[in-house]
């Protein structure tokens, strides 16, 4: 049937196109990953800095293109988001729109639904997060809501994967709801003066006057590309002329009659029924966001995740990687291989030597970093499914207050501890610039990436727990430091801490082991690329005897203020490529027995605040701007030096470790 859509390599802008729109938080994400799989794009809408992911579905054989919008709370833009999503449902036709709703909070997302059918689209409801409602004591009369708005609706639990069939099969046959209801009769009187005046396009004429009444200024400059500037001015006088009808703006009068005519749907379809005994998930979670009991909770999980990636992932799992399946079988079986068919010296060393692309770039990257990466994974994704992750947020929301941002503020946070670049992406869910830029600048400074932390666990594995104490305080006081003096010296304000917490669940296998696959993926593609092109400019440096100078050069520093050995300099260049390439030529050095335990944590300390790496500088560039990005790195990297100083001076006087 669509045949211009028939291979997963050729664009899908021809395809049927489907939009899944809503507020934010209700689960649009899930239920976009659940429709397309893996075949997925990520670019910014024209004209901004705002992200939209495209993705491509199968149903009944036919190929759509899937398109995550941007959440809303309204389709009368008060932010960037929300007018890329207005702008695409304005712009771009759809075959069909989902609009997924947190079904706990429906009466937030029926307020999207009325404005969504006065835009005459071809709609379906998707009830998400029905397991919560339910729980909650909150049930919806699917067969009243969908005969009320004569909309196809489907319930769904996106991470259980429940009523995926049933919302591909009713997006393929969306209806335009034919439900209908009034304003005020001045408002209508005007509405009838205005839709006559206005364009034809994707929405309809009576949601382009509505969204005119209610003051969206936004709208101007598309209206100027399709009517006169002075059919534009006869348009706004009568809407001035409304406007003096009403005591209060027209933006409040319009928004106050949908949302009584949500209160009378709500009336009709929910039914609240004694919400359930709270069982053993529900008593974790109260425990989870509790100011005084989430904090030991916290630590018990840090604990976990200690023992999971720093002893048997770095420890075990790292272990029979490189001493058992690279010492015994792969390195071996390579120099055997490369010896007999490259009989050439130069390639011979740039392959299997000190600096080999075999011999240390797929080593560090396979048998050294991936197992520590891969059980970080797992254990970020457990945190992830289970609904722990935004309590995390609630619980710390005032600590992060001291840094002048608000709970939101860890969900990026914690994305680093996945990978810097793709968090300081993140930060755009924060609402103001300056949390934006504060929170940027904490990811470069002292948020270690997984395969950085891993790595950092590890060489914590066998040394005494206060090592591994001193380095967590130091890197937590640090941020702290930096994130209140930014607080303090960066203009703008915060913004008030909302956020929806889902239940704690038992975490879904599939989902779990889906997520880890995905992640461990992405560092196959993007991270082994960067540790060979790594092997290859120390390879370079070292046969251009640069990396001896470089020491020679940075001793004073590295030995003199850090009391580090001289060959850790090369980790600390390398570092700056990829964080984790630093932390594992410290790793190395400590196997080799050249770093004792103060010199482990110092290293750690200065490498985990050294300047961000360079995939992560240019996504700084990208968020805020080459300057900016400048900035943070002259920052950081002299800072991160004097309190590596500072803690190997404080170390060696109080001789903690002997």
């Amino acid at each position: 049937m669509h045949d211009h859509c028939h291979t997963k390599k050729e664009t899908t802008s021809d395809c049927p196109r489907i939009f899944l729109v809503g507020n934010p938080n209700v689960g649009k994400s899930a239920i976009f990953g659940l429709l397309t799989g893996r075949y997925v794009t990520v670019s910014n809408y024209p004209g901004t800095t705002v992200e939209v992911t495209k993705g491509e579905a199968v149903i009944h054989k036919d190929k759509f293109q899937i398109i995550d919008t941007p959440g809303v709370n309204s389709l009368v833009p008060m932010s960037e988001d929300e007018k890329v999503t207005r702008d695409i449902l304005l712009e771009e036709t759809a075959s069909s729109v989902i609009q997924v709703i947190d079904t706990k909070n429906i009466w937030r997302g029926l307020s999207i639904t009325l404005q969504l059918i006065e835009m005459g689209l071809p709609l379906v409801i998707d009830l998400n997060m029905r397991d919560e409602s339910s729980s909650r004591g909150i049930d919806v009369k699917e067969d009243v809501l969908r005969e009320k708005l004569g909309l196809k609706t489907v319930s769904t639990v996106a991470v259980q994967r429940k009523g995926i069939s049933a919302l591909k099969k009713a997006a393929t046959e969306p209806d335009v709801s034919g439900y209908r209801f009034t304003y005020d009769e001045n408002i209508e009187e005007c509405l009838s003066k205005i839709e006559p005046l206005l364009p034809e396009s994707n929405i309809s004429r009576r949601a382009l006057a509505l969204m005119i009444l209610a003051g969206d200024r936004t709208l101007r400059g598309w209206l100027l590309g399709h009517i006169s500037a002075d059919v534009i001015e006869k348009i706004e006088g009568l809407r001035d002329e409304a406007a003096k009808k009403f005591p209060e703006p027209l933006s409040m009068a319009i928004s106050r009659r949908r949302l009584q005519q949500v209160d009378e749907i709500v009336d009709e379809v929910v039914v609240k029924t004694p919400a359930e005994r709270k069982g053993l998930a529900a008593h974790i979670g109260d425990v989870t966001t509790h100011p005084v009991l989430g904090i030991p909770f916290l630590l018990f999980v840090i604990f976990l995740m200690y023992e999971f990636v720093g002893v048997f992932g770095a420890g075990t799992l790292v272990d029979w990687f490189e001493e058992v399946l690279f010492g015994k079988y792969l390195n071996p079986w390579a120099v055997k291989i490369v010896t007999v068919l490259l009989p050439i010296a130069f390639l011979q060393d740039l392959l299997i030597g000190p600096y080999g692309v075999i011999s240390m770039a797929l080593t560090y990257a396979i048998a050294i970093i991936l197992p520590i990466t891969a059980t970080f994974f797992l254990a970020f994704s457990i945190m992830e499914d289970s609904g722990y992750l935004p309590r995390l947020a609630a619980m710390l929301n005032r600590v992060f207050s001291l840094m002048g941002l608000n709970g939101k503020a860890v969900l990026p946070m914690v994305l680093g501890l996945g990978c810097d670049t793709m968090a300081t992406l993140t930060t755009r869910i924060l609402d103001t610039p300056k949390e934006r830029l504060i929170v940027i600048i904490l990811l470069a400074l002292g948020v270690p990436c997984s395969a950085q932390l891993g790595v950092i666990l590890g060489m914590f594995g066998n040394l005494p727990v206060m090592a591994f104490i001193i380095w967590a305080v130091v890197i937590v006081l640090t941020i702290l430091f930096v994130g209140f003096i930014s607080a303090k010296i960066l203009p703008g304000e915060r913004a008030d801490f909302i956020l929806e917490l889902p239940p704690i669940r038992r975490p879904q296998v599939s989902n779990v082991l889906i997520k880890t696959l995905w992640r461990i993926e992405w560092y196959l593609k993007e991270a082994v690329p960067l540790f060979i092109l790594g092997t290859l400019i120390l390879f370079t440096a070292d046969k251009l005897k640069i990396i001896p100078a470089l020491q020679k050069f940075a001793a004073p520093v590295i030995v003199t203020v850090l009391g580090l050995p001289a060959e850790a300099t090369e980790s600390f260049i390398m570092g700056f490529l990829r964080r984790d390439y630093g932390a594992a030529g410290l790793f190395e050095l400590q196997k080799q027995g050249l770093l004792n335990t103060e010199q482990v944590v110092v290293s750690l300390v200065t490498i985990t605040l050294f300047i961000p790496c360079i995939a992560n500088l240019f996504m700084i560039i990208k968020e805020k701007g080459a300057k900016t990005a400048a900035w943070i790195a002259l920052f950081i990297f002299p800072f991160a030096i004097l309190i590596g100083g500072i803690i190997h001076r404080i170390l060696t006087r109080l001789n903690i470790f002997g």
